[in-house]
């Protein structure tokens, strides 16, 4: 079975494999949140409390059928996360590691959700709750489900490790990302990390 993936414009389109082997979880961290304002998209984004629906798999599943050249990246900074998204239209795509070896993607729903495709249909339904101090409002969510999260992340990243799927992925090239990560300014990362009044 595949998920579609695609941008908003339809620039960028593909899909992912293995569906049922992946894992769903929500975030409330402020990074996630401050991603999603420097791309002007918490409002497709981000949950009434701030969480971004994360689709974690291995990069291998993530098979690109056209757009590649349009996929870019940031990173809020010098040692944070890769953070893709589409150039064309600021979809969110997903997070990487900076280090390949760590076979791991978080996929964001924004570029997974398209008419005859739940999310809950291919990926089952979210798994754990994760972050919650960083939530808006009150009361605050409660983390669950997080001890499954990281049994499912050793096993997967040690598995690909081993077998070599790590070098799979369309994401890095001889080890580097395929795009040059842009490391916003930290006058930048001060306004995307600002929550709005609610």
């Amino acid at each position: 079975m595949q998920h579609p993936l695609q941008c908003r414009c339809g620039t960028i389109k593909g899909w992912v494999s293995d569906p049922a082997g992946a894992n769903r979880v929500v975030c409330y961290c402020r990074d996630c949140q401050a991603f999603a304002r420097f791309l002007g998209q918490e409002s497709e984004t981000l949950d009434a409390q701030g969480g971004s629906d994360i689709v974690q798999t291995l990069p291998k599943n993530v098979t690109f059928t056209q757009g590649m050249d349009a996929l870019a990246c940031m990173r809020l900074t010098q040692k944070g996360m890769i953070r893709w998204y589409a150039g064309c239209c600021k979809t969110p795509i997903g997070n990487t590691l900076e280090n390949y070896k760590i076979s791991f993607i978080g996929l964001l729903h924004d570029c997974l959700e398209s008419p005859g495709h739940s999310l809950a249909n291919s990926f089952g339904p979210v798994r754990a709750y994760v972050n919650p101090r960083g939530a808006l409002g009150d009361p605050k969510p409660k983390t669950s489900g997080t001890g499954a999260i990281i049994r499912w992340l050793v096993k997967t990243i040690l598995k690909a490790r081993v077998n070599g799927d790590y070098r799979r992925t369309p994401f890095f090239k001889d080890g580097k990302p395929i795009a040059i990560p842009r490391v916003i300014s930290s006058a930048e990362r001060e306004t995307a990390m600002q929550s709005p009044a609610r």
